[in-house]
């Protein structure tokens, strides 16, 4: 058993000025697994090729850029589209056959050309290929004809815009006010003339905060029925995005999905593409498909047809070998929750259903024992779902947990996974392995953070953290307090008390000074070590023990660099470039352990870290200009390294500073809630009250509730 920080509780999306709506979103959660179509009339039909020879750069459905091919003979290509093979009922057949519950399709990829008729260029399937045929409708009603749900993608960067922003490496452009309006009028198009529309996929490009909220609401107005995803940027869409092919090892607050491709390498078709053994890609892509649900997201999983219209054979038969595979075990994925222990296990993954628990074995279980920590439910059953067989298993409690015996001899066969399915009598219920006992304080440091993702765009995205969550006990009725600092002051929270939601101002508190000695604490030089080319999230080595006089990443080539005209409580700056990211390190001497508030200011982003532990990660949702924020620091006895990671996206001159000079004082407000005691197990919940957006960084760092 390994525990990583996960989520105990099915989180309830009830936070007001969401996008959507919380059935929908629960109803878009629930599809799981989802066909994802990259076919474009150009980039398939030269199927990763170019003048003869393979373009071995990049994604192949990106081939204009990354062969260089001018624009004007990359639009010729479009004269030789005329997939004979093309049948869209066969390609919604497969996904059904697939176990698919939807299918999203292109509607327009980075090259700007159009698989649907579009009355603003004739830059599109109907009007530049001999084929005449709108693909997307086609799509759309084969969908409709055998009950899936029908989904686009939609690039928000054109490379055969004219009015566009020119394009750079990255993607995450810019979009001139022209081109704003023109991808306007194509939305509009796409909400109006196909029918109804399960969710709409936008990618790339560096929009503003208004250009986003346009675009969010013209979907919501002519489809409110339809999800925006988070690459729309600036916080603006529905549900978030992992990553191309990645797969969280924690839980998110809010609706999300992982993109994946059958192939890693490519999303378009790719004539020249290595497949190996289809039961090897099968199973990978099946291990995809439960770590996604077991931590609460949305598979959406890719195929590239050929410039013909036909599917490749081994991406049909990859999605075939896992269509069976859900014939079988589908029950433990569609609208299943997420594994609703505060661990994960050696053995495989966990998802939920009222009164069930689904255990995929993805190897045999150690001694054929699985230990379920704090599982008090009954088991009444254990039944495998391959082939509904009811399995002997020998059930009992052991220090807390229930433990399944397997059958002698149970053995998992080579590159499989079974699934287990446990009735439980009355429900579900798990007492969390990490419940705090008579807590004295609940603060960010013995919390279960609430995770989504948060960012203006895709070279910014960062997993942000949206509140705070606590399971304890207490043997005695309590008041509570809520504690916070000057920076909190005036803010209002939404904090959820055993499932009771309301709101609280922070600005009736009484003025509290810290048990500290702020004077007594001995800073040291600073030091530097950058640039690197990085967003916001992650460091480029271990924080934990660091050595001056080496390299902090292999990447710098060079150890830490003193910089005596660096000085605490003044603004410092620094050149500013894309996607910059620098470190600077202080020693702190403290004489005795204690609490101390040290403000920082900041530009694109910022991350600190105390002795190896993060502290805090935000962007600057504002995009420019300097932002501070005051962090409540746990310092130990004697030397402490606070290390702090700068980041400027946008900002030609990024500001930042360190500064001591903060009043050493929090506020103490009471609370009109008395907790009852008697063991019972209770649960709070704090989050920004009426945020901005569901994926907004909740930035209330040193907020605690004190009982007594």
């Amino acid at each position: 058993m390994k525990k990583v920080i996960v989520f105990l509780w099915a989180l309830s999306l009830t936070v007001a000025g969401y996008a959507q709506d919380t059935v929908l979103q629960h109803s878009w959660k629930n599809q799981k697994y989802s066909m994802f179509i990259h076919w474009g009339a150009i980039y398939s039909t030269l199927g990763g090729v170019w003048e003869g020879k393979p373009v071995t750069r990049g994604y192949s459905e990106q081939i204009q850029s990354h062969a260089g091919i001018y624009s004007d003979v990359y639009g010729d290509v479009a004269k030789r589209f005329n997939p004979e093979h093309w049948n869209a009922d066969s390609i919604v057949l497969l996904a059904k056959a697939a176990g698919m519950k939807s299918v999203v399709m292109t509607s327009k990829h980075h090259d700007g050309f159009c698989m649907f008729h579009s009355a603003y260029t004739d830059y599109n399937v109907v009007d530049a290929t001999p084929f005449k045929r709108d693909v997307l409708k086609e799509l759309a009603e084969a969908c409709q004809r055998q009950g899936l749900k029908f989904g686009l993608y939609f690039s928000l960067i054109d490379w055969h815009y004219p009015q566009a922003y020119p394009i750079s490496s990255s993607n995450s452009d810019p979009i001139t006010p022209e081109h704003h309006q023109f991808n306007k009028k194509q939305v509009t198009e796409l909400m109006t003339n196909y029918g109804p529309v399960s969710e709409i996929w936008f990618d790339m490009g560096s929009l503003t905060a208004t250009q986003s909220q346009e675009l969010a609401e013209i979907v919501h107005r002519l489809q409110p029925g339809c999800m925006v995803s988070g690459r729309l940027g600036n916080d603006a869409g529905d549900f978030c995005v992992m990553g191309d092919n990645q797969y969280p090892d924690y839980k998110i607050a809010s609706a999300w999905q992982t993109p994946a491709s059958v192939y890693d390498e490519t999303w378009g078709y790719r004539s020249w593409q290595q497949h190996g053994p289809a039961a090897e890609k099968a199973h990978e892509k099946l291990l995809g498909l439960i770590k996604v649900v077991s931590r609460g997201g949305n598979y959406l999983l890719n195929i590239g047809p050929r410039g013909d219209g036909s599917v490749v054979d081994f991406e049909k038969d990859v999605l075939l070998r896992n269509g069976q595979w859900l014939q079988q075990n589908g029950e433990a994925i569609y609208g299943a929750q997420a594994n609703p222990f505060d661990t994960t296990f050696t053995w495989g993954e966990v998802t939920t259903k009222p009164g069930k628990l689904y255990l995929h074995l993805l190897q045999t279980p150690a001694n054929g024992a699985i230990v379920l920590p704090g599982l008090t439910s009954a088991v009444s059953q254990v039944t495998l779902l391959e082939g509904n067989k009811k399995l002997s298993c020998k059930v009992s409690r052991r220090d807390g947990a229930t433990v399944i015996q397997l059958p002698a001899g149970f053995q998992l066969p080579a590159q499989s996974v079974q699934v287990l399915a446990l009735s439980c009598k009355g429900g579900v219920h798990i007492t969390p392995l990490h419940q705090l006992k008579n807590p004295v304080a609940l603060n960010r440091h013995n919390a279960v953070p609430l995770y989504s993702f948060s960012g203006v765009d895709y070279d910014s995205y960062y997993r942000s953290q949206v509140g705070d969550r606590w399971a304890f006990t207490g043997a005695r009725p309590v008041k509570m307090s809520v504690v916070y600092s000057a920076a909190e002051k005036g803010k209002t929270v939404q904090l959820t008390i055993n499932g009771a939601a309301q709101e609280v101002v922070l600005n009736s508190g009484t003025v509290k000074a810290l048990n500290n000695n702020a004077a007594s604490l001995q800073w040291g030089p600073m030091y530097y070590s950058g640039p690197y080319r990085s967003g916001i999230n992650g460091t480029h080595g271990d924080l934990h023990h660091i050595d001056l006089t080496k390299p902090l990443s292999a990447r710098s080539g060079k150890p830490w660099e003193l910089r005596t005209d660096w000085k605490n409580d003044v603004i410092q700056t620094m050149p500013g470039d894309r996607n910059l990211g620098w470190y600077v390190l202080q020693e702190i001497t403290a004489p005795a352990a204690g609490d101390y508030l040290v403000g920082f200011s900041s530009g694109d982003g910022i991350a600190v870290y105390l002795n190896g532990e993060e502290q805090a990660v935000y962007n600057n949702p504002e995009r420019g200009g300097t932002q501070q924020e005051v962090l409540l620091l746990p310092l130990k006895a004697g030397k402490n390294q606070l290390v702090v990671k700068y980041y400027s996206r946008f900002a030609k001159t990024s500001s930042w500073g360190i500064h001591r000079q903060v009043p050493q004082e929090m506020y103490i407000q009471p609370l009109s809630q008395q907790l009852g005691g008697g063991g019972k197990e209770q649960a709070i919940e704090v989050r920004q009250a009426k945020p901005v957006s569901i994926h907004r960084n909740l930035r209330m760092p040193n907020l605690s509730i004190v009982m007594e």
